[in-house]
């Protein structure tokens, strides 16, 4: 008999990494392949320590703006989108760039600007400061995006033309949090036009809804994702609205506050969209260390989504 308390693991699926988060740190790989080290990198490719660390080993040099950059070495932009005027500059400074931004986010940027080209004003749902949304935000001039964060900010945003209004979203949202925001929205605004599909991306959503699918069922929550990850904090959030008291933001296994587990017989694990297979197998490893585990995999989704990346990097050098 194991002496080790019993515990029943909730695994959710789909959890960790999504296409474009894929495709981004493939964008990195192959660019130290094609150019060789070092390759520049504006921002974190994706926000995961574990991953920027290891393109940092490899010959990735992350940098937080343009002008950091030396003009004789390729340069790519983060998974999060960047504004107008980046690549404008990197053009200007006749750099090689390569843009990692998540197809998902660039057509966020596009509607943006079929909008404005249409003669509205936008108004993006988002987080102030997130990468994201400054990326989106900068697509259009100065105060051509409003930016509004809660249900209470709709009530106080100063527009130009209450009929001429659309409005956007950061892809990494909660997706409940946001349709309290797009009802406020609809509500002062009876004519705001909304994006023709939901720009919260199909990885964020189905994260959402596995943990929604075990937290009912669990003790605790553990969601293995990086602070600065926005959809990571969006689960944890998710996680303790759907029943499970305790959820705990942990980017390795290393970080697991072991006290506040003690004296539970369920646990629900699941992964931001930038965090890697690696790094939940290390936090199921140390459960089992501890406990002796049930697994039960709860699946509410199978994707299939693949981005190919920019054509730059399939021609051959």
């Amino acid at each position: 008999m194991s002496s080790k308390p019993p515990l029943t693991l909730y695994l959710a699926a789909p959890r960790g990494f999504c296409a474009g988060v894929d495709r981004a740190i493939k964008i990195v790989e192959m660019a130290l392949e094609k150019w060789g080290a070092p390759v520049y990198v504006r921002h974190e490719i994706v926000h995961n320590r574990f991953v920027v660390d290891g393109l940092r080993d490899k010959g990735a040099v992350f940098v937080e703006e343009l002008d950091e950059c030396p003009d004789d070495r390729p340069v790519i932009f983060s998974a999060h989108g960047v504004p107008k005027a980046i690549p404008a500059a990197a053009e200007g400074r006749q750099m090689v760039y390569v843009d990692a931004t998540c197809p998902l986010v660039s057509k966020v940027h596009i509607e943006a600007q079929r909008h404005s080209e249409a003669g509205l004003q936008m108004i993006m749902i988002g987080h102030a400061g997130h990468p994201e949304t400054i990326g989106t935000m900068g697509q259009l001039p100065e105060g051509e995006v409003l930016l509004v964060e809660t249900p209470d900010d709709v009530a106080h945003v100063d527009v130009r033309d209450p009929t001429r209004l659309a409005y956007v979203t950061q892809t990494t949202l909660s997706v409940d949090d946001t349709a309290d925001i797009v009802a406020a929205l609809k509500a002062r605004f009876p004519d705001i036009v909304g994006p023709h599909k939901e720009d919260i991306c199909y990885a964020t959503t189905n994260r959402q809804e596995a943990v929604k699918a075990i937290a009912p069922k669990c003790d605790a929550m553990l969601v293995v994702g990086a602070p600065n990850s926005s959809n990571s904090r969006r689960l944890v959030e998710v996680g303790a609205r759907a029943g499970c008291d305790y959820a705990q933001l942990v980017q390795r296994a290393a970080d697991i506050d072991w006290r506040s587990l003690e004296g539970i017989t369920s646990i629900g694990v699941t992964a931001g969209a930038s965090a890697p297979e690696v790094l939940i197998n290390e936090v199921i490893d140390a459960l089992k260390a501890r406990f002796d585990v049930t697994t039960e995999l709860v699946e509410t989704a199978v994707e299939h989504v693949e981005f190919k990346v920019p054509r730059v990097l399939r021609a051959t050098a």
